[in-house]
């Protein structure tokens, strides 16, 4: 870091009963008050530099007593005068990016201009400024961070605006010159050193050499600074969002620590200051959130996420969450199941999880993949221009619009398989309405879920953590549910699931049992029922399920379990257990206390009214065909 000295004498300055004065053979004849501090010191010297002093010691009457003169708000305190007083005696003074700015400010409340005397202090100090900390890196970073004491006097100044200016400048006119920062070339050789020379790593860091430094700055300053450097236009945006995680992964941890403690503190009578400190940092946080780049893949959306959750426990904007909510649903495919759950923090309802903002994020999603609105008509001209383009052109672009088609399908594919682990974690909590679980997953098109397996592990949580739900509401939940994309392994959990609704069972049950006839390579033709019911299902036999999948991890209890369901006997018995819970209904569909049967039972599945009937014929034609063979 450069300094510079200036004035030749031995400092004489001293300290004797709570006053400061100065070592001279002349007695003292002027009193400076500066912030409850007093000097004894001698007017010539200090009149000579000081229009300020010379204007107040004007307005006073003579008097044989020293004269005394009140600096109520000196910038920079009692260091900041002291060191303007040893200038004007000529004591040698250090000055360095970590005293300038207070030094400048002093100056320039004091009034030592070239006016009063030439080469007065703040000549001097704005050489030394422009010269020599403008010049160097890490300079002009400490002395843009010391503006934040003197805020006002320092934007005044134009110190505030011009290492903004510098900052940026050095930025991305440099983007290689990684050696301007020490501590990002300490960094940078201790991760050679233990990786290995990965060229292109080793690359992209460099590139990013100024972040960890600027990440020193408070919020405004830095705020300001990352304007700078985007409003250019030539900085790429990975490395802007690379620079916001490195200020983040900063800062917000001490926020997460800060906020535990503040809630603490809170509860003891000191909630101002919590919501204080709560209040500095939902400003950051809103601040970072605003500096986001919004090309996809510029931040990971896991970074995304922990903002989101950092902005529910802040208590942020509105606009700042639904901003991450866009930034994150455009590459949802990114995400686990562990960063989508985010507590939630409304004090109007007890649920552990904002699902409400999970379903935001998801709507974004699938919004980016609708299709674009209709182009106007085109001219002739550009028909024709159209018409003249080569046919490697348009086989190009042929090309280019299925591998699009290919990724969003793709991306759609893991999002339904994310959506269903993600419905399995927050079906558990008790206080999660039918509702918001139904439109969660309701919000993947069908298509996009190739089995229903983790569908309907979720739909099992959600049952067991919600026993007292009603006859209706277990319907309603169920019609989410296609059992012709079960596995034979769920369906066989399914058969023996006591909080199903029957007609779920009987469904499962039928569609199983036709899957097992039609796969016997012994059976050559399917008897003309089960014909009949197969199509009124579209089922195709001769393409079975995708087995269960293996990579959902679930809670121990949560597991299929297909003990005992693995002869037609036990499904049998467990469709004639489920069955007769329901015999108390006549034929009529009237309850035996004359309460009709609710019309939604008939139509949850398109079967036959009298089940027992199909599924005894079913099972009968299966023995028989098993015993000719």
């Amino acid at each position: 870091m450069k300094f510079m000295k200036l004035g030749s004498r031995p400092d004489t300055f001293y300290t004797a009963e709570a006053v400061r004065s100065v070592s001279s053979e002349v007695s003292s004849d002027f009193i400076i008050q500066v912030k409850g501090s007093r000097y004894l010191l001698h007017k010539f010297p200090l009149l000579s530099k000081c229009l300020r002093l010379q204007k107040l010691c004007a307005e006073s009457s003579e008097s044989p007593q020293p004269q005394i003169v009140q600096l109520p708000e000196f910038p920079g305190g009692i260091e900041a005068f002291e060191l303007c007083a040893k200038f004007c005696y000529g004591i040698t003074i250090t000055l360095s990016a970590h005293n300038i700015v207070s030094a400048r400010c002093a100056a320039e409340y004091l009034q030592m201009t070239e006016d009063v005397e030439k080469g007065n202090l703040i000549y001097k100090l704005e050489v030394f400024f422009s010269s020599c900390i403008l010049h160097g890196w890490r300079d002009t970073i400490v002395t843009l961070q010391s503006t934040k004491a003197f805020p006002s006097w320092s934007e005044e100044l134009g110190i505030t605006s011009k290492c903004i200016e510098v900052i940026a400048s050095k930025v991305l006119t440099h983007p290689l010159k990684s050696n301007l920062s020490h501590s990002h070339s300490r960094r940078l050789k201790d991760d050679i050193s233990s990786n290995g020379g990965d060229s292109q790593r080793h690359k992209q860091a460099t590139r990013g050499w100024w972040a960890e430094d600027v990440a020193e700055l408070n919020i405004d300053l830095y705020w300001r600074t990352m304007i700078a450097i985007k409003s250019a236009g030539k900085m790429p945006s990975n490395l802007i969002g690379n620079a916001l995680k490195i200020y983040a992964s900063r800062w917000l941890p001490t926020i997460a620590r800060s906020e535990s403690v503040d809630k603490q503190s809170a509860s003891n009578s000191d909630s101002e200051k919590a919501n204080e400190s709560s209040a500095k940092h939902r400003l950051l946080l809103e601040s970072l959130i605003s500096l986001l780049p919004s090309e996809k893949g510029a931040v990971s959306c896991s970074f995304l996420l922990k903002l989101l959750k950092a902005a529910n426990i802040l208590d942020a904007s509105r606009s700042s969450k639904m901003e991450l909510a866009r930034g994150i649903g455009v590459q949802l495919e990114e995400a686990n199941v562990t960063d989508l759950l985010i507590p939630s923090a409304s004090h109007t309802n007890q649920m552990v999880y904002d699902v409400d903002i999970v379903r935001t994020i998801i709507d974004h999603f699938m919004l980016q993949w609708q299709s674009p609105p209709t182009s106007p008509p085109r001219s002739r001209i550009d028909f024709e221009r159209r018409r003249s383009r080569s046919a490697e052109n348009i086989d190009f672009e042929l090309q280019e619009s299925r591998r699009s088609s290919s990724a969003s399908h793709s991306s759609k594919l893991k999002v339904a398989k994310l959506v269903d682990r993600y419905l399995q974690e927050v079906a558990r909590d008790v206080n999660l309405p039918l509702s918001k679980f139904t439109s969660i997953a309701e919000s993947v098109p069908e298509f996009a879920r190739l089995d229903h397996d983790d569908l309907y592990k979720a739909i099992d949580i959600y049952l067991k953590a919600h026993p007292e739900m009603g006859k209706s509401e277990r319907k309603r939940l169920c019609r989410i549910l296609n059992c012709k994309k079960l596995s034979v392994e769920a369906c066989m959990h399914a058969a023996q699931n006591e909080l199903l609704p029957l007609r779920v069972v009987v469904q499962v049950l039928f569609f199983e049992q036709a899957r097992a006839t039609m796969a016997g390579s012994k059976v050559a033709e399917l008897p003309s029922n089960i014909k009949a019911l197969l199509a009124a299902h579209n089922i195709d036999p001769s393409k079975p399920p995708p087995p269960l999948s293996t990579t959902t991890s679930v809670q121990a209890e949560d597991q299929l379990s297909i003990s005992g369901l693995k002869s037609p006997k036990s499904k049998l018995s467990t469709l004639q257990m489920k069955l007769s819970e329901d015999d108390d209904l006549n034929e009529n569909g009237m309850h035996p206390d004359g309460m009709s049967r609710p019309s939604k039972f008939k139509a949850l599945c398109s079967l036959p009214y009298r089940p027992k009937r199909i599924f005894s014929k079913l099972w009968s034609t299966n023995r028989s065909m098993m015993e000719k063979n």
